[in-house]
């Protein structure tokens, strides 16, 4: 069964969230004379046109490769204070999580681990230590761990309460950004940074840090927003995926062009989400998206959602448009 959002985002919880990320938002926009103008993430090129403005933050699309970009963006240390400082990540902590984290760990983490298991099956990778960036709530790594297949586990993570709720729970952090971490090159049989990239100011250092990590052969795993998806190409502006703290929205051919030029071999590209029908569908049930212009999605989003909804979303994901993807690429 397809996983819901109401199950990972419980519809009583979000008010309070987004009375928090509101105050985040208040406090990023201070520094707003600050912010820089940056190229594009994917692929350095400078020229491009509007596409978006939401929550203060301008967003670009490239004319060369299509990634979609705030720009100009906040500066490294307004970053770090929007992190080290947030209110709705508290809130996340204390509440959404905990609320959700049977259906997160059920729906999402023990298939996302059984996908990175089978990823280092089929790519022949040593499983002595996986890197995890962004560790969260700790729910990935927990799961992999009761997998037995690493010899040791680490997790990433520089949420302050996010970061502690991990060491209760028994796992190995480092509470900084991977950029700044004291690791030997070449250490790493596999780093896997599940929705992350899209919150950073410079994708290109991540990925070079992550390739300093890995062992020859090792694996990188990466998720994150695909702004050709379904949602966010329907919705537009109006979808959760365009946001003050998604940075970066590139799509499987943008990304990939990144990973290649940091040294990479792509193995593998795909779109596993799960949410875009239902996301799109929410929108217009509440009135703040209208289908009347589109009769086919209004048949199969609303009219007949119960017998064509689930295979709409599977026809999205099996065929790269869902609005998540993932990206596998190996260090020669």
């Amino acid at each position: 069964m397809l996983l819901k959002e109401s199950e990972i985002r419980p519809d009583e919880l979000l008010k309070g969230q987004a009375e928090r990320l509101a105050a985040d938002v208040a406090r990023l926009m201070q520094y707003r004379s600050d912010f820089v103008e940056v190229p594009c993430p994917a692929c350095g090129a400078s020229t491009h046109h509007a596409k978006y403005e939401k929550y203060g933050v301008p967003f670009v699309q490239c004319d060369r490769c299509a990634t979609v970009y705030a720009n100009p963006r906040p500066q490294p240390q307004h970053l770090a204070d929007y992190y080290q400082h947030s209110e709705n990540y508290a809130y996340w902590n204390q509440y959404i999580f905990p609320a959700s984290e049977e259906a997160r760990r059920d729906k999402i983490f023990r298939p996302r681990v059984q996908r990175v298991l089978d990823l280092c099956q089929r790519f022949g990778i040593d499983t002595q230590t996986l890197l995890e960036v962004g560790a969260g709530f700790g729910t990935f790594c927990q799961e992999l761990l009761k997998t037995q297949t690493f010899q040791q586990v680490i997790g990433i993570e520089p949420t302050p309460d996010l970061a502690q709720t991990c060491r209760d729970r028994g796992i190995t952090i480092l509470e900084q950004p991977i950029e700044a971490v004291q690791l030997s090159p070449a250490s790493i049989n596999v780093i896997v940074s599940f929705e992350v990239i899209e919150h950073l100011f410079c994708p290109q250092d991540f990925l070079a840090k992550c390739y300093e990590l890995l062992a020859p052969g090792g694996l990188l795993i990466l998720t994150c927003p695909n702004c050709k998806g379904f949602d966010i190409l329907t919705l537009g502006v109006q979808s959760s995926a365009v946001d003050n703290e998604h940075l970066n929205l590139f799509h499987p051919a943008s990304l990939s062009e990144l990973v290649q030029a940091c040294g990479f071999q792509v193995v593998e590209t795909q779109t596993p989400g799960q949410l875009d029908a239902e996301l799109v569908r929410k929108q217009v049930l509440s009135g703040q998206f209208s289908l009347d212009e589109q009769p086919f999605l209004q048949e199969v989003l609303i009219d007949q959602w119960e017998t064509m909804g689930t295979a709409f979303q599977q026809f999205l994901t099996n065929s790269g448009l869902s609005s998540n993807m993932l990206i596998a690429a190996r260090k020669p």
